[in-house]
């Protein structure tokens, strides 16, 4: 479904999205999150950030942790050895953007394509200022573009180049349907490149999400973690009362009274039972969903999710210690 308003952004530049490198801060996506954080609490994904990486073998000295003594080890060699760890230099960040033709809908400040298209950029562009690298599946019905993981502008170019290509290539005018199985091969993709402990973030509206949905995103979780941006227009969750108004998909179009109110009832019981769905799966799985809208900035909206809190919370502890 193409639908925008006047107002509506349709489309997103290349330079936006290198512009938005400046608004990429206030949020992270590692494990450690302010209290009120969605990361945090019944919702609370078990984030593994960065991990140790082992690095020697070495005989104990006075003053070491008796915790890394390897008992194996100094059984062996007949005096006492500790392992030593350090922290990995880096982490895999791979990010799903969907730039199907269901998200080229808009009714407020921009359509979900363009939502998706920035909340891209403003995760990859905040992943790689942390020293992580970060890859992306880009996928449309013009097929699925794979970026391997790279740090820092190397990992972060090749991935706004593709978003812009393809959110450039959507078209109210295109006679192809939404494609719905566009979303699991994405994730079949997915799993493929994520081996262990990365960080999978799927940037998305989730049309198409199904059963087997399910079993991808479990097969993934298995030994990475996993994050959703969830897309949504304000529309879909209410139908305004328009009268009679033409909506179309591809080549299908059909007149509906939007002022009926069992219409704008069913409409907004759809959504809310694909976005209760989404929500209900993902806390089984601990897996964190940040919504996002059209209708507000979104690098404002991913401060308040992930870290907007957070300042307020050292504010605050500021002024009560003085």
């Amino acid at each position: 479904m193409a639908t925008t308003s006047a107002s509506a952004r349709a489309y997103v530049t290349l330079d936006e999205l290198l512009r938005l490198r400046h608004s990429a801060k206030g949020f992270s996506f590692l494990p450690r999150q302010p209290v009120h954080s969605l990361l945090t609490g019944r919702h609370a994904s078990r984030l593994r950030g960065r991990g140790l990486d082992f690095e020697e073998l070495r005989h104990y000295y006075e003053g070491d942790d008796t915790r890394t003594i390897d008992w194996a080890a100094t059984a062996r060699l007949g005096t006492p050895h500790v392992r030593v760890f350090t922290e990995e230099r880096d982490r895999s960040v791979l990010l799903l953007v969907d730039q199907r033709l269901s998200m080229f809908f808009g009714s407020r400040l921009m359509m979900k394509s363009v939502a998706a298209a920035e909340a891209a950029a403003l995760s990859a562009w905040r992943v790689t200022s942390l020293g992580d690298r970060v890859g992306a599946l880009v996928f449309s019905e013009d097929g699925i573009t794979e970026i391997q993981p790279e740090a820092r502008d190397k990992g972060v170019l090749p991935i706004l180049h593709a978003v812009a290509r393809q959110n450039a290539a959507l078209n109210a005018s295109d006679s192809r349907a939404a494609d719905p199985g566009l979303f699991n091969e994405a994730l079949r993709r997915a799993a493929r490149l994520a081996h262990h402990d990365c960080l999978v973030c799927i940037i998305s509206d989730a049309y198409g999400a199904d059963a087997e949905t399910v079993k991808l995103v479990t097969k993934i979780t298995a030994h990475n973690d996993v994050l959703t941006i969830f897309i949504s227009d304000p529309i879909e969750a209410d139908l305004p009362s328009l009268g009679r108004v033409i909506v179309g998909e591809g080549d299908n179009q059909i007149e509906l009274d939007s002022a009926s109110t069992s219409l704008r009832g069913r409409f907004a019981q759809s959504f809310s039972e694909r976005r209760d769905s989404l929500e209900s799966f993902s806390r089984k799985r601990t897996i964190p969903v940040l919504p996002i809208e059209t209708g507000r900035d979104v690098s404002a909206q991913l401060r308040d999710l992930l870290g907007q809190r957070l300042a307020h919370a050292r504010s605050g502890a500021a002024r009560a210690a003085s």
